[in-house]
């Protein structure tokens, strides 16, 4: 993809956040675009940052690795968002600002020490991934499992946990995925006065239903089809 199609692509994306963010009475800068770059090529990471994204999502950690020195330099904010084995939890602190898919205490707890060795020192932001849809394809926490995942990783002193992600089941029609997206702000809401603590991210909605997830109050879209294109197979 030319590089100045990316740029027409992130313009239009722009334009479809600020109309859904007019419609639920939000402002545009509540919500976060973040770029799912995965599978595509370092180079288009590039021409995405310098038309203005700063925000980018992967889903493996070891393609991560492979394109990351390239845009190495870029100042920007990586996420990993897909899910996340155990054993690759050191690298993946190594390698990312956020890990936006965390679903069970032992993981976790992996990341947490391995971020006591992060030369920064920071927490790694976390976001609880919470599964919907009974999709065996698909990971994350119940959501009657969320509340003790939770309390467990806001002792941990290496991980800062945010908020909540989600991916519902692909509908035709975004309305449909309304319920979803509302389930997980209510779940957020009850998580808050459970934990008397704030949890301000809110990351749901992709490419076809992110106006929809703004509407019931997503802070965080995952865009890539819009942004980049038809996905390269990954190698």
């Amino acid at each position: 993809m030319a590089q100045t199609n990316i740029r027409d692509n992130f313009l239009r994306v722009q334009e479809r956040i600020a109309r859904a963010a007019s419609r639920g009475g939000r402002r545009p800068e509540e919500i976060t675009l973040i770029g799912v770059s995965k599978t595509h090529p370092a180079e288009l990471i590039r021409a995405a940052f310098e038309a203005g994204l700063r925000h980018f999502g992967e889903n493996r950690v070891q393609e991560w690795e492979g394109k990351q020195s390239a845009v190495a330099d870029l100042d920007a904010q990586w996420h990993l968002i897909g899910h996340l084995q155990s054993n690759k939890a050191a690298r993946a602190a190594r390698l990312f600002h956020s890990i936006d898919s965390i679903d069970d205490f032992p993981l976790a707890q992996r990341i947490d020490r391995a971020c006591a060795e992060r030369t920064s020192g920071l927490p790694m932001r976390a976001l609880i991934e919470v599964h919907f849809g009974g999709e065996e394809t698909k990971s994350g926490v119940s959501p009657e499992g969320l509340p003790d995942l939770a309390e467990k990783l806001v002792a941990l002193t290496g991980v800062n946990l945010r908020g909540l992600m989600c991916i519902p089941p692909f509908l035709e029609n975004p309305d449909e995925a309304r319920p979803y997206f509302a389930r997980l702000r209510e779940l957020k809401s009850q998580l808050e006065e459970r934990m008397r603590r704030q949890f301000p991210v809110l990351s749901m909605g992709m490419s076809h239903d992110f106006e929809a997830a703004i509407l019931e109050g997503a802070t965080e879209v995952r865009v890539g089809t819009a942004l980049f294109g038809i996905r390269e197979t990954a190698r």
